[in-house]
């Protein structure tokens, strides 16, 4: 009898699950009873951007996704740009952080990108005031000047006089936009990429940080908060990392601020001298803005640099890593930009870095559009998400449940037909081009890269500029070869970096 009770059951067992898998065959991402859809993503983290856009594809922009059962993972993901600009603009007041934002990205600290509400809208206006300030932009024009002049094409002029030698690109434009970022904030450069170098150069721990911090952040969105928790508390897998690249990191900045204070405590005893205003830093004029405000502690000062660091240091280099291996695999668009450069900013016996102007920027339209297009489809931070606070019907239809989590996936918006059209996976900078040769402006909840709505990125044309003056700088003297086979794919991280690295031959151009 008990052996007919145990036949019955496992035949009972192998149908249900057949009935599974016969409903799931034809859909790419299963949902599995008690394990969920979870099984499908771990399979495919390797190339996830690719995977969560033809899922897009599949079910029309927007899909639910469930995770195992008493996890708490359950969230709707969405492509669709109406559903976009509902949930960034028309009903932004709906759509905030959410509990676990704040304990996903906990190293955020309370800086802009952990806040909401009020204390948001304060601290928008802050540095809203502060990156406006023309010293501030006097002062990044001069320092991008100077670190290119002195250090990068320096570096890179060595390295073309090795034709053999293989660079890794990536690393390189990291170490340079890490140097960049902490000039301008801090008023000095690191010099992890240093102006004397030799052919090795050592790993800089406080920049290896951020990027070991990025792939665990993008871990914590989908394996159970339980889990990642139990391994922060065990300090074990993942998390043991986590906790020491933040601890290399907060040295650094501790370290950066107490020098700041420093430089701010000579410039008041010395108050009688002239002092060069053009010499600003971020952090500086953040500390006079605060003082009688309650505000100006170490750690409001930390988390406010760690925010702008974030913001300002892996989203251009991994900008800059995609648009140079685009550049460099289209030889026709590479050539229009170099006959753009030299039909409207230099002639073959100027240095183009001596001649560089925000008019000459301006100018460059096709490097704009070239810009663009790398920023449409491989956009520096992939997807966002927000949490509901109320109940809410999104355009496409869907209903959102109090305190559900709605992603949307600013890597795939920009591989949809219904955005860009049949050629959306083709890298055309003359998409962003009129007739008439000026930028064609695209709502911004269509091209997502700096975000939409009341939060979008303050820094949208600081980085225009920081992209163009590196991009052209280094097009007009170099060619860079991707090596092959070198496998160039996305990396399953925060911000959206190359997984291998970019690896490339160095070449002097020939104007």
């Amino acid at each position: 009898m008990f052996q007919y009770i145990i036949t019955l059951f496992v035949a009972i067992f192998f149908i249900i699950c057949y009935y599974i898998w016969r409903y799931n065959r034809n859909v790419p991402l299963p949902n599995w009873p008690i394990i969920g859809m979870l099984p499908t993503v771990l399979l495919n983290q390797s190339n996830i951007h690719d995977f969560i856009t033809i899922i897009m594809k599949h079910h029309g922009g927007t899909f639910h996704f469930k995770g195992p059962w008493f996890t708490n993972t359950n969230f709707i993901m969405t492509s669709d740009a109406m559903n976009v600009h509902h949930l960034t603009s028309k009903n932004f007041s709906n759509y905030g952080k959410g509990s676990d934002f704040h304990e996903i990205f906990d190293i955020l600290g309370g800086g802009i990108f952990n806040l909401d509400s009020d204390e948001w809208k304060h601290e928008r206006t802050l540095l809203h005031s502060l990156l406006k300030r023309k010293n501030i932009e006097i002062f990044i024009q001069q320092n991008i000047k100077k670190k290119l002049e002195k250090c990068l094409l320096p570096f890179l002029d060595n390295i073309a006089s090795k034709p053999r030698q293989v660079l890794d690109l990536q690393d390189i434009l990291e170490r340079f936009t890490f140097d960049l970022t902490c000039n301008l904030l801090f008023g000095f450069d690191p010099n992890s990429l240093p102006y004397k170098f030799n052919d090795e150069l050592s790993d800089v721990a406080y920049v290896k940080a951020i990027s070991i911090i990025e792939a665990i952040l993008m871990s914590r969105h989908y394996i159970p908060k339980s889990v990642w928790k139990l391994q922060k508390w065990l300090q074990i897998g993942k998390e043991m990392n986590y906790k020491s690249s933040q601890e290399s990191l907060d040295k650094f900045l501790y370290k950066c601020i107490s020098y700041c204070k420093d430089e701010e405590e000579q410039r008041k005893f010395n108050s009688s001298e002239d002092v060069d205003e053009s010499q600003s830093c971020l952090v500086k004029s953040l500390m006079e803005e605060s003082l009688g405000k309650g505000k100006m502690d170490d750690k409001y000062l930390r988390d406010t640099a760690f925010n702008l660091l974030a913001a300002g240091n892996g989203t251009i280099s991994a900008s800059l890593c995609w648009l140079f291996w685009l550049v460099s695999t289209h030889p026709v668009i590479e050539a229009k930009i170099i006959q753009e450069m030299k039909d409207n900013c230099v002639t073959q016996e100027e240095n183009w870095i001596q001649n560089i102007s925000m008019e000459k920027l301006e100018k460059l339209v096709y490097i704009h559009g070239a810009i663009c297009e790398a920023l449409r489809l491989y956009p520096p931070i992939p997807s966002e998400h927000k949490c509901a606070k109320k109940s809410d019907i999104l355009p496409s239809g869907d209903h959102v449940s109090p305190n559900t989590k709605v992603m949307y996936s600013m890597y795939a918006m920009g591989r949809m037909e219904q955005i860009w059209g049949k050629d959306c996976m083709e890298f055309k900078p003359e998409r962003w081009i009129s007739d008439k040769g000026v930028i064609i402006q695209v709502p911004s909840y269509k091209f997502i890269a700096f975000n939409a709505g009341p939060r979008s990125c303050l820094g949208k044309d600081m980085t225009f500029v920081h992209m163009k003056m590196i991009a052209t700088a280094m097009l007009w003297k170099f060619h860079f070869h991707v090596v092959e086979p070198h496998r160039v794919t996305p990396k399953l991280s925060m911000v959206l970096r190359m997984e291998h690295g970019f690896k490339v031959k160095v070449n002097a151009r020939s104007i």
